[in-house]
C-alpha cells in the first residue's frame, strides 16, 4: 500500500476467491473494508473483514459511501458477478443509474472499467486483484498424471488462438474444441456451462481451453479455475484442460488434480 494507507477495500463477488483475498490482506496487516454483494458474496466474509458493508447489485453510490466512511483509498475487485443480473430486477441507485446510462455496451469488462473510473473520481485507486491471490496463481506445467497427446496438443493450439480473440471482444475466455471444430464458446452462463454445452455436442473428447487477451486487465476478471471446472470436463467425458501459466488463478487445486486424474483428464498450465 502506499502512503499512509492501512485500509484495503474489497468490492466482494461469489465464490470463496474473496475470502483468500481478504484473509492475505489480513496477513500483511492491512484492515479490510468489505462491499458484499447480497445476490452473490458468501456471508463468511463478514468473519474475515474488519467492516462489512452489505449493498445490492447496481448500488454503486452505496460502495462509494462505505469505502469514504472507513477512508479507503485502495481497492480490489475479486469474485465472479453473475451478468444475468442485468436481466433480472436489479435496482441500481442513482450513481450505478447514471453509469449504466453512459455506458456504450453492457460487457462485463466494460461495466467494470466504468466502476474503476468511478473510484477513481472519489480518490480509489483500483489495484489487480492478483496482488492478493498470488499463491493460487498457476506456474507452468502439466499438473496431472497424464499429459495431453499430440492430437489432443493440436486442439489446444487451435483453441487458444480462438479463445484469445473472443477474450479480446471481451465476450468470454473458454472454448471448448474438438478435433479442430469450436462446439461451443463461453458467454455469459460461465465456464462449467459452456463445457457442459460443448460436450453434448460433441459426444465425448473435448478439449477446453481457457485464456485471456494479451493485454487483460488484472484488476477485472482473472481466469479461474478449479474442482467444478474438471467435474463439468468430467461429466462430459472431456480429455483435456490448458490454460496459461501465470494468468489463471486454481482453487481447490489438490481436489481438482485428484478428480482429474480419477476421470483420466490431461490438465498444462503454458
Amino acid at each position: 500500500m502506499s502512503g499512509t494507507a492501512d485500509a484495503l477495500g474489497l468490492i466482494a463477488g461469489c465464490g470463496p476467491l474473496p475470502l483468500i483475498a481478504a484473509r492475505e490482506a489480513k496477513a500483511r496487516g492491512l484492515r479490510v473494508v468489505a462491499v458484499a454483494l447480497r445476490e452473490e458474496t458468501d456471508p463468511a466474509l463478514e468473519g474475515i473483514a474488519d467492516r462489512t458493508a452489505w449493498v445490492s447489485v447496481g448500488q454503486l453510490g452505496a460502495l462509494l459511501r462505505a469505502f469514504r466512511r472507513e477512508g479507503v483509498t485502495e481497492a480490489i475487485m475479486v469474485g465472479k458477478v453473475q451478468m444475468t443480473h442485468l436481466f433480472g430486477r436489479i435496482r441500481p441507485d442513482l450513481r450505478g443509474a447514471r453509469l449504466f446510462a453512459r455506458l456504450r455496451d453492457r460487457r462485463g469488462d466494460a461495466i467494470l472499467e466504468g466502476v474503476a473510473d468511478e473510484l477513481a473520481k472519489e480518490g480509489i485507486t483500483l489495484r489487480p486483484s492478483t496482488d492478493f491471490l498470488g499463491g493460487i496463481l498457476l506456474g507452468q506445467g502439466v499438473l496431472t498424471r497424464r499429459a495431453p497427446t499430440p492430437a489432443e496438443r493440436e486442439d489446444i493450439r487451435f483453441g487458444r488462438e480462438i479463445a484469445r480473440t473472443i477474450a479480446a471482444l471481451k465476450i468470454g475466455q473458454t472454448v471448448v474444441v474438438r478435433r479442430g471444430t469450436v462446439v461451443a464458446v463461453e458467454s455469459v452462463e460461465g465456464t462449467d456451462a459452456a463445457i457442459r454445452r460443448g460436450g453434448a455436442l460433441a459426444k465425448e473428447g473435448v478439449v477446453v481451453v481457457k485464456a485471456s487477451r494479451p493485454d487483460h486487465d488484472f484488476r477485472f476478471d482473472v481466469p479461474v479455475i478449479g474442482q467444478s471446472t474438471v467435474e463439468a470436463l468430467r461429466e462430459v467425458r472431456g480429455r483435456a484442460l490448458a490454460v496459461e501459466a501465470g494468468r489463471t488463478l486454481c482453487l481447490d487445486r489438490e481436489k481438482m488434480v485428484a478428480v482429474a486424474d480419477e476421470g483420466g483428464i490431461a490438465i498444462i498450465a503454458e
